[in-house]
């Protein structure tokens, strides 16, 4: 089978800021004099040369300030991607690179390929659609509204950056821990060319992606990009259980057995963009940009880890006797558990299908005095994302499957974005960045469930097992944002600068939801023939069917700022201090409703339905940026704290449904905590040909605060969500001719990430989740023709064969399921690329 590809598109999470080689978009401006003679002024995205060298190092541009800026001069806590190391390291997904980025993590969300971010002591574990991640992504100024789709391929990204901290000014969307931004390459001017690679490795990988630029006169030109990605994938349906110990009779009663060992967790991925570049003059430029993907991947294997609880309550799903060790196997990645049923349109065997179209337009227009910039783009998003949870089943005599817990979570989500701006070129000692931002969302979401467990506590349902029953709950959220901005910069003298900036922000959010029903009940009354009638989980959307539909509204409005004050203090050694103020907007649960536990009291449905409040942080750091050894040594260090305000928390709640265990979702402000911390990031070239980089991420945090309703225990406690104390990364890189005609270039990296709290249990402290500590060895050999017109690469990823968790949660007494990344992995990739100016 195919599927769980981390969405293999991978989010090309900026790394190694410190010290890495060039990009290729640094500007042809910037010459070795050093960082006074970068410009000042706006971004130029147009092609770029070749990088320039200060001695050994190559200066590295980076655009955080929204202008062109060296690295090494700008006064936030930004790291930034080199491609070549990219290439180097063939990464697999976002994962593979964030241990380049000091205190940013990447993992996935458990049961889906879904981006969980998490940046000083802030991250996304949660699935919830409403939710708005701390850390944002965006693409070509473009914010990624789903972290469904937010791991992007590599192939062909130009530029990534990583601003850690609040970002309240001058990127997108207000976010909490950070942002992501991310730079396609573009079409090039007055020049036809193409390049390829090709990848077969382990697990029955195969992974082919292209470009093509073409020149259309002396004003356009076209670039063409495509990719697709296939695997067998690592994991085993292997799970066993039994004897079945039903409550009540039921035809699983007594059963036991292991499931069939099939082949888990393929991928298939088809990917292609086309951008048009239209250059009628020097001042005025077009990008237009039409976005395709297409996400086959089989469901996400779930691993069920009952085993790892350690508290005295054991969970519902070995009390029914769905779990028992396998006998065969105690390697994690041969013991998931998969139905493929079909039943209630679930289609399990489809895998998850998430489709994406979008066009987008980046307008600029170079004034002499600065440039006028509009950034414009619309995406239509289809999720559909069935899973078989709780990595536990049963197979009765007849064939038949228990569902423990299968479900779909199926969404349509239609995205809007408009964003102007100006960037001042004024030959004074002041400049500015100001402009506007919108951004609609309509999204439609349903959540059909077969909750099978329930056959054998509380028997079959009068009109049939709840085995086969779609129990499903709906919902849907229409939400704006508006925002002005501004930020300037005054040259006080040629070494100290102060930068200050404010924007203000408007959202608002209507929430339409219903308690959860059986489709026989859609129209408020029960009808037979109603299940008939669904053809798709979306069908039964709260629109079509309003019966019992209530709408809550959302608003609120804050101010975000930034200042810092920075100083040259040589032409090595730089030092910048910022303080930060940042927001994230209050979200719906698209869990309320659940097991509809408000019957027909729909006021009190209402209030349960109330959003949650805007989570804050106001984060204070200081740093240097030096370099010295003839700039053949490079260390940036940054010292920060973040005080976070009314954090948005996920809980599973154990609940009783008609004398029965069951689980609720809660999504509430349920904390304050506070981090502080150490970021190193260094590079060296003590050598021709030689390049080593390093970076260190230390952070200590704690709740000042957690409070819920339920809770057994003092959640403030437990450590924050997603926080490794200890990150640290060693890679090396090593180029050495081996002919007048090829080079050999060898990488290798050790990578560490630290213990770290995934979701919180609110009963029992015993019931929290952690990924566990690990160390990942990478290594890569290439050899390339010297003008680089093609190349052979042998990969090696994970070469300690280590498991290690990407994923654990803990549902509220009913199971503990996880999921893993990838075992050792062998590949071999081939790659050309040709090309001429016209």
């Amino acid at each position: 089978m195919k599927a769980t590809s981390l969405y293999r598109s991978t989010c090309m999470i900026a790394l190694v800021a410190a010290g890495m080689s060039a990009p290729a978009y640094a500007q042809d401006s910037i010459d070795q004099a050093g960082p006074e003679t970068v410009p000042a002024g706006p971004v130029d995205d147009g092609p770029a040369p070749e990088p320039t060298m200060r001695g050994g190092l190559n200066e590295i541009v980076v655009t955080a300030t929204r202008r062109a800026t060296d690295l090494q001069t700008t006064p936030v806590a930004v790291s930034a991607v080199d491609t070549q190391l990219i290439q180097q390291s063939a990464p697999r997904d976002v994962g593979d690179l964030a241990a380049f980025v000091p205190n940013f993590s990447a993992a996935t969300i458990a049961n889906f390929n879904a981006a969980s971010f998490a940046m000083r002591g802030v991250g996304q574990t949660s699935i919830i659609i409403y939710y708005e991640p701390p850390v944002a992504v965006l693409v070509d100024d473009f914010v990624m509204p789903s972290v469904q789709t937010q791991l992007l391929d590599t192939f062909d990204i130009e530029q990534v950056e990583v601003l850690r901290g609040p970002q309240g000014t001058l990127f997108g969307k207000n976010t909490t821990g950070g942002a992501v931004t991310i730079r396609t390459k573009r079409p090039e001017m007055n020049y036809v060319g193409a390049e390829a690679q090709v990848e077969v490795g382990s697990f029955g990988t195969f992974n082919m992606k292209g470009s093509a630029n073409l020149p259309i006169g002396d004003i356009a030109a076209l670039r063409l990009v495509a990719g697709y990605e296939s695997s067998d994938g690592y994991y085993k349906n292997g799970a066993c259980y039994g004897p079945v110990q039903g409550f009540v009779p039921s035809k699983f009663d007594g059963v036991e057995g292991c499931l069939d060992g099939e082949t888990l967790g393929g991928t298939s991925v088809i990917s292609a963009r086309a951008k048009l570049l239209v250059q009628p003059s020097d001042r005025f430029e077009a990008l237009i940009q039409y976005e395709f993907f297409r996400d086959d991947s089989d469901v996400v294997p779930s691993v069920n880890v009952n085993d790892e609880y350690t508290g005295t309550v054991p969970f519902l799903s070995d009390l029914l006797g769905t779990i028992r060790p396998n006998p065969n196997s105690n390697d994690p990645l041969d013991n998931a558990a998969y139905t493929g049923r079909n039943a209630g349109g679930l289609f399990l065997q489809k895998g998850q299908r998430i489709y994406v179209d979008g066009i987008y337009a980046n307008l600029e227009f170079d004034a002499d005095f600065g440039t006028f910039t509009s950034v414009s783009g619309y995406r239509f998003q289809r999720s559909r994302i069935p899973n078989s949870y709780a990595g536990a089943t049963a197979v009765a005599p007849d064939g038949t499957y228990l569902s423990f817990f299968d479900a779909s979570r199926d969404d349509d989500r239609k995205t809007w974005q408009q964003e102007l701006r100006f960037a001042s070129d004024f030959a004074g000692p002041f400049n500015f960045v100001a402009g506007g931002f919108y951004q609609k969302d309509k999204t439609s979401f349903c959540v059909p469930q077969l909750l099978g467990f329930l056959d054998l506590t509380n028997g079959p349902l009068p009109f049939g097992n709840w085995n086969d029953t779609i129990y499903t709950l709906c919902n849907a959220q229409n939400a704006t944002s508006k925002a002005v901005f501004v930020e300037g910069t005054f040259e006080v003298t040629d070494r100290l600068s102060i930068t200050a900036g404010g924007r203000y922000t408007w959202e608002d959010k209507t929430w339409f939801g219903r308690q959860q029903v059986f489709y026989e009940a859609l129209n408020g009354g029960f009808d037979p023939s109603l299940p008939g009638q669904i053809n798709t989980p979306l069908d039964a959307n709260v629109f079509d069917y309003p019966a019992g539909v209530i709408s809550v509204d959302g608003s609120w409005s804050e101010p975000t700022y930034r200042a810092s004050i920075s100083y040259e203090a040589t032409d090595d050694l730089y030092i910048y201090g910022t303080y930060s103020h940042g927001f994230k907007g209050g979200g719906f649960n698209d869990q309320a409703g659940n097991f509809g536990a408000f019957g027909d009291d729909l006021d009190a449905f209402r209030v349960a339905a109330q959003p949650t409040n805007p989570e804050t942080a106001d984060s204070f750091e200081a740093g240097f940026k030096s370099e010295f050894l003839d700039n053949r040594a490079r260390l940036n260090v940054t010292a920060f704290y973040v005080k976070y305000k009314d954090l948005q928390k996920q809980l599973n709640v154990p609940i009783i449904v008609n004398g029965q265990p069951n689980q609720l979702t809660t999504f509430v402000n349920a904390a304050s905590a506070e981090v502080k911390g150490l970021e190193v990031e260094a590079s060296a070239n003590p050598f021709e040909g030689f390049t080593l980089r390093g970076v260190l991420g230390y952070q200590d945090g704690k709740y000042n605060r957690y409070e819920s309703t339920g809770a057994g225990y003092d959640l403030a406690t437990a450590p924050l969500d997603r926080a490794p104390k200890w990150q640290w990364t060693v890679n090396g890189t090593y180029e050495v001719p081996v002919t007048s005609e090829f080079d050999l270039t060898l990488n290798g990296s050790v990578a560490y990430v630290g213990r770290n709290l995934n979701t919180q249990a609110i009963t029992d402290p015993d019931g929290n989740t952690y990924l566990n500590a690990r160390t990942l060895v990478n290594a890569s050999i290439t050899l390339n023709q010297v003008d680089d017109k093609y190349y052979v690469r042998l990969i090696g990823q994970n070469l300690t064969d280590e498991r290690y968790k990407v994923a654990i949660q803990n549902v509220a007494g009913l199971w503990q399921n996880a999921q893993y990344g990838p075992p050792r992995y062998f590949g071999v990739e081939v790659g050309f690329k040709f090309g001429e100016n016209m």
